[in-house]
């Protein structure tokens, strides 16, 4: 099973698991979040990361979901990337993590598809007609 790692700042990653672990009614094995202040120092925020890292690997990857791409813990985050094997997606959302969990028996490329579809599929303008069609 691929090991998930919520990357983001401050209650963001506990937030998800926690509604996770309601919504599925317990917390799934190996998913952590790895949270920080912005203004910690990288050094930190790398040590913090390899940790999390090792906690959640069992010999099948690791899959971090971070909040936003570019920021100092994202890149940091890319310095550890090893395809097939540590990889890194952003714009992390709950629709995204609940597609992960069911899907985390999957190869990892097979995963990240599922990650991807999950998060665009989750964003729905509620009051657009195209989204009211058939659910009448």
């Amino acid at each position: 099973m691929i090991g998930l790692l919520i990357l983001a700042e401050k209650n963001l990653g506990a937030g998800l698991i926690a509604t996770v672990a309601h919504t599925l009614g317990g917390r799934p094995p190996q998913l952590e979040a790895t949270e920080f202040d912005h203004s910690a120092p990288p050094e930190l925020i790398e040590t913090s990361l390899r940790q999390s890292i090792q906690k959640v690997e069992r010999g099948e990857g690791v899959l971090i979901l971070a909040d936003v791409y570019g920021a100092t813990h994202t890149n940091i985050a890319c310095r550890q990337l090893k395809r097939g094997t540590i990889e890194l997606i952003t714009g992390v959302n709950l629709p995204m993590l609940l597609r992960v969990l069911n899907y985390r028996h999957s190869a990892m490329d097979d995963l990240i598809d599922k990650a991807l579809s999950g998060g665009c599929g989750g964003i729905i303008c509620a009051g657009n007609p195209a989204n009211l069609e058939g659910k009448k």
